[in-house]
């Protein structure tokens, strides 16, 4: 089938660029910061104040369950959100995901506990989270698509790379936040102490609102629609011409399965009665990690912009999968200097090389005329495995100090795959902005 030819668009503004950046850096940040407080909460508060079953492994994989119905919640979103992203803007559904993130995360920390209401309380808990899922569907790929059409040629790798340090910095913000609320009195800590991370993401809200209500709609977007209407239904036109991406991307999408593990399921192994560490020591695993990576990002973007897409990922995803033995070999033996330095070196170094790119790398494969569509919709098809893999990792884990390899072998396979769907990629580094997807 012949391809309509692109659209002439305007060169885009640096400033626009770097606004564009610090903009997804914030709205990532207060999305991962909302996001992840809940994975820490459903690690270690939630199976007692909401799942109290009497036995402590069924209301931990009933809190990790909840967890994972955000990442249920998210194709759908990328789906009605890339379907607006796609025809009304990529501004306007980037202002409506982060209200959606924010006023959710902020009734989390309003919700009744099931001692007060019974399992009212854990449904309204599931329509919280669904909430948050649907908004987050549409934020990495409306964040990705805005600032790769705002950004420079040739350093489209490193502006979008700053969407997923605000994803990481978001991280490092709930796990400190975290920190001394772990550290309280049981009693404070089950009464009122979970509530304080829910409520203090709203000051992140504000800032990030009104940054992004300050920048223009992107001069692709801009052009697209001078020259063509927008498509009706962006997702029968994504799946009529870009199918084989779609695919593809849904594959590669599966690199995420390493942070899960590592920041859910690896919080509640580590602090449950079979290992036995403490909260707030797996905590700062998860900030050192989290640090490393927020400084590593860029750097790794950076050089995918200089050698090309590709080779980073793939080295970052096989030699992801090797260090998660090494991770979870340590923790089982409560190796805390090993655990602190490999934690750092897989999500900070090793990850970062996929997750450093996937803002740009997945928008590159997708079209100007269904990039929002295509980017929200196949990611996060993907990342559906990714929700429910602490649940997964539960369900797989078995009987004493060797309890932990399925879920190491399981988490490595995810990496594989991904490795090999981004081996059939296009390489899209070098490509101009205006070739991209067709």
């Amino acid at each position: 089938m012949p391809t309509r030819p692109p659209a002439t668009t305007p060169a885009p503004s640096s400033n626009q660029g770097r606004r564009a950046a610090l903009a997804a850096f914030l709205g990532s940040m207060l999305e991962y910061y909302d996001f992840f407080i809940y994975g820490s909460a459903a690690a270690l508060v939630f199976p007692t104040l909401f799942f109290p079953t009497g036995d402590p492994t069924v209301a931990t994989i009933g809190s990790l369950a909840t967890f994972g119905i955000g990442y249920v919640a998210r194709p759908l979103g990328g789906l009605v959100l890339g379907h607006f992203g796609d025809r009304l803007g990529r501004k306007r559904t980037l202002i409506i995901t982060l209200t959606l993130m924010g006023l959710s995360s902020l009734a989390v920390g309003f919700l009744p506990t099931y001692a007060a209401v019974g399992w009212v309380a854990p449904a309204l808990l599931v329509l919280c989270r669904m909430v948050q899922g649907f908004s987050a569907g549409g934020e990495a790929a409306g964040a990705s698509t805005l600032t790769i059409e705002h950004a420079p040629e040739g350093r489209r790798g490193l502006f979008a790379s700053f969407t997923m340090s605000g994803c990481m910095g978001g991280i490092v913000l709930a796990n400190l936040v975290f920190v001394p609320v772990a550290a309280l009195p049981r009693e404070e800590l089950m009464s009122w102490g979970w509530r304080v991370p829910f409520w203090t993401g709203f000051v992140v809200l504000v800032l990030a609102f009104v940054i992004r209500t300050r920048l223009d709609e992107t001069p692709v977007f801009v052009a697209e629609t001078k020259t063509d209407e927008p498509p009706a239904l962006p997702v029968v036109e994504l799946f009529r011409r870009q199918w084989r991406d779609v695919v593809r991307v849904t594959l590669a999408s599966l690199f995420a399965v390493f942070q899960t593990v590592m920041g859910v399921f690896g919080l509640a192994y580590a602090t449950s009665d079979a290992v036995g560490l403490g909260r707030t020591t797996m905590l700062w695993v998860s900030v050192m990690s989290n640090v490393a990576a927020v400084l590593c990002i860029p750097l790794v973007a950076a050089l995918s912009d200089r050698i090309g897409r590709r080779p980073v990922w793939i080295t970052g995803a096989l030699s992801s999968s090797v260090l998660v033995f090494v991770y979870f070999g340590a923790i089982s033996t409560q190796n805390l200097v090993t655990i602190f330095v490999t934690g750092a070196v897989l999500l900070g170094v090793a990850y970062s090389g996929m997750n450093a790119l996937w803002p740009a790398f997945f928008s590159e494969q997708f079209s100007a005329r269904v990039r929002f569509s295509g980017f929200a919709v196949a990611s996060q098809i993907g990342l559906l495995l990714a929700g429910f893999s602490p649940t997964i990792g539960y369900a797989l884990m078995g009987a004493g100090s060797m309890g932990w390899v399925p879920v190491a072998v399981f988490t490595a396979g995810c990496g594989v795959i991904s490795a090999v769907a981004v081996y059939f990629c296009r390489e899209t580094a070098h490509l101009p902005l205006a070739k991209l997807g067709n």
